[in-house]
């Protein structure tokens, strides 16, 4: 029934009932992820910046035409949250908007040259949070975790498709 990504066969590795929070792989990503942004959201109070103002920063850095619809659905955030903070990013003076000429509704994000110059500072605040928590972690932990998680994303959107052809 389901085409999941596994190399070995599946074991049910839980049990209802039968395990702690903390022997949770969602529970404890979750908590990894909240300590994360935690950090982040400290260390980037210096650029009077939050993590959730930083995202947009960095994506735009990436790539310059870029949506507010796109920003809402690639952080899967409300596309009205993620219209209160690019106001908040905006009146910062960090990025300019542009109602798309062919459809009033689309509204492109640009970076200012301002907004440039903290994207390229943050970067590296960014990476020493991350680089923090793996602290005592081997290149081959880090690579190992990397495969471990994309391959648990990989099972996730199969879910997720096979939900949708179940419905149909």
């Amino acid at each position: 029934m389901f085409n999941l990504v596994t190399e070995p066969t599946s074991s049910a590795f839980y049990v209802p009932g039968q395990y702690k929070p903390e022997q949770s792989l969602g529970y404890l990503m979750k908590k990894v992820l909240s300590s994360i942004l935690m950090e982040a959201d400290q260390r980037l109070s210096s650029f009077d910046l939050t993590y959730v103002q930083w995202l947009p920063l960095y994506r735009l850095s990436q790539n310059q035409d870029i949506t507010m619809v796109y920003l809402a659905r690639e952080f899967q955030i409300d596309p009205a949250a993620m219209s209160r903070s690019l106001d908040r990013i905006e009146a910062k003076g960090l990025i300019s908007k542009r109602r798309s000429q062919t459809d009033k509704r689309v509204i492109h994000l640009e970076l200012t040259p301002e907004g440039r110059g903290v994207a390229e500072s943050v970067k590296g605040v960014l990476a020493d949070v991350l680089n923090d928590h793996l602290r005592g972690f081997s290149t081959e932990e880090w690579t190992l975790m990397l495969g471990l998680l994309t391959r648990m994303l990989k099972n996730g959107e199969l879910l997720r498709e096979d939900t949708a052809l179940r419905s149909k």
